[in-house]
Formats: C-alpha cells, structure tokens, sequence
C-alpha cells in the first residue's frame, strides 16, 4: 500500500503560535518571499496569517505553508532552543545568493548556527522569535 504522505497531492502545513504576527511579517515575508495568502481574527480567539510560497506551475503541489496564530491571552515566547530549524535546500548557487542578498536587503543578517554543519552548508537567520531558518546550498538533503 502507498504512503498517502508521499502522494504527490499531499501538501505540508507548519503551524506555529507568536506573540506578534505583524513582527513575523518582514522576516517570512520580505526576506524569505512568502506571501499572505490570508489572514484572520477572532477565529475562537485566535488571529492569524497564513503564508504561502508559490509553487512552480510544474508541480504545484510542491508549494509551502507556513501558519502563525496568535492568542491573547496565551503567552508563545521565544523558540525553546536554538535549533528549531526549518531548512530550505537551494542547490541552485544562483538562486542561494538571491536568497541570501534578499534576507540581508531585508535587514537580516546571518547568524552562527548551534551545530556548526548548517555553516558549511548554508546561511541561518533567526526570526523575531528565536526560531531559525537555513538556506542550505547543497546538492541533496543528508
């Protein structure tokens, strides 16, 4: 029997809670280049964003999500460690360095990742919360 997860329709959806959407906003959205595909308030207290990377006409199930929801009288805080990552793979040496100019055309600036093999294959950013982002050029994922 196939794994329906590895089904070429399945799509993949990060949720995750803050304390301030709109200062998310420049790091997801002008650096890494998501787009708000929505957004809401009041949903059983909670507002939120979802962001969206578009897929390539070629494949649109390939497209990424990214939801932050906020509650008001729940307290997210800061990532728990230094290590929660979300790795994007760009094998692509073009299209690394775009990624790396627009984060820093953005404002943000590449910092020191806790295992050190995230800096020989790519760069990390840390979003407003603490949580962290690799743009890894590498051919494949290891």
């Amino acid at each position: 029997m196939a794994n329906p997860l590895s089904d070429s329709q399945a799509h993949l959806r990060i949720a995750r809670p803050t304390d301030s959407i709109p200062a998310l906003l420049p790091f997801y959205v002008g650096g890494l280049g998501f787009e708000v595909k929505f957004s809401f308030t009041g949903h059983d207290g909670f507002d939120g964003a979802l962001l969206t990377l578009p897929s390539p006409p070629s494949n649109p199930a390939l497209g990424y999500h990214i939801e932050f929801t906020q509650h008001a009288s729940h307290r997210a805080g800061r990532a728990p460690t230094q290590d929660n990552l979300l790795v994007f793979y760009m094998p692509n040496e073009t299209l690394y360095q775009g990624a790396i100019a627009r984060m820093k055309g953005a404002g943000f600036e590449p910092v020191r990742s806790l295992n050190p093999y995230w800096d020989r294959c790519g760069s990390t950013f840390e979003d407003p919360d603490g949580y962290r982002v690799v743009l890894a050029n590498m051919n494949s994922p290891v």
